[in-house]
């Protein structure tokens, strides 16, 4: 009897052993499947944000075409570091951007970056463009500056830059 049981045992044993064997070479072919299938999940995905891109271009043509598009930048002197607080902009009487500076931001201006702050349409021709600001001076005064310019906008894109700054001055030029 015990015999028989350890026969059985062996037995089993040997059939276990043989289905893992066999097993083996499925295991391995699923492995490189999956890296496969990684492979094309990653391609599929570059192809997918490569196609985004494109329609981002495509959409910015569309919505802002070359001949109605302007876009304002708003930038602070270099070395000028009074606390910027807020820009509002209007072109022809309407308002086109308002934005309120946190602390990153401002350093970043402060530091000689650029903000676009406005992409939009404006038909060909003269425009009024309105710039308001408020701020605190270095010694901590209250800021605040409205100013008034005049743009043409020609058939080729129009790209406006505004340099605000801590005398509460604002110029208007073109990039």
């Amino acid at each position: 009897m015990q015999n028989q049981l350890r026969g059985r045992c062996l037995a089993f044993f040997v059939s276990a052993l043989l289905s893992c064997a066999l097993a083996m070479p499925a295991l391995a072919a699923s492995k490189e499947q999956m890296r496969s299938l990684d492979e094309q999940v990653q391609e599929i995905k570059s192809d997918v944000l490569g196609i985004a891109a494109e329609l981002n271009g495509l959409e910015e043509r569309l919505l802002y075409p070359s001949n109605t598009q302007v876009a304002l930048f708003v930038t602070l002197p270099e070395g000028d570091e009074f606390r910027l607080d807020s820009v509002q902009i209007q072109i022809d009487g309407e308002l086109v951007a308002h934005h309120i500076y946190t602390f990153k931001e401002l350093e970043a201006l402060q530091k000689g970056g650029v903000q676009r702050i406005y992409t939009g349409n404006v038909a060909t021709g003269g425009h009024r463009l309105d710039v308001s600001m408020i701020g605190k001076s270095q010694s901590g005064g209250d800021l605040a500056s409205t100013e008034s310019f005049g743009f043409e906008k020609g058939v080729e894109p129009k790209l406006v830059g505004i340099t605000l700054a801590g005398d509460a001055s604002i110029e208007l030029g073109d990039w």
